[in-house]
């Protein structure tokens, strides 16, 4: 069985594609910027719509629906795409740091290099 696997020779498409950029990717700040611009417009189209509903106007009720769930995709998008920068940016850093601040050894530091300049001045 042959595992491989040809893209062909059509360029990438998609909202997460620049075109002649680089490899051809967006980086992930844009890539996130993209998903919230989508984000942002599909929830002024829904807004725009409820405030129709509101003042009678029935007739893209139908409409409702797919934005609702257009909605829920593009902020499935934007939680998916920050969840890869804080992943990227965590394994870019590597092991600093534990994640937490250790607030007893910071004050024993801090006490120690008091005490240092405290023998230093003569006190």
């Amino acid at each position: 069985m042959d595992m491989s696997f040809d893209p062909g020779a059509d360029p990438p498409r998609g909202p997460f594609v620049a075109v002649g950029d680089g490899d051809g990717f967006l980086s992930a700040q844009e890539a996130i910027d993209v998903a919230g611009t989508i984000f942002r417009e599909v929830a002024e189209e829904l807004h725009k719509l409820r405030a129709g509903i509101r003042s009678g106007n029935t007739d893209d009720a139908e409409k409702t629906g797919k934005l609702v769930r257009d909605l829920r995709v593009a902020a499935s998008l934007v939680l998916e795409e920050r969840n890869r920068v804080d992943k990227l940016r965590k394994d870019i850093a590597g092991g600093v740091g534990a994640g937490q601040l250790d607030l007893d050894a910071a004050r024993d530091e801090i006490g120690r290099r008091l005490a240092c300049l405290r023998r230093a001045r003569g006190d």
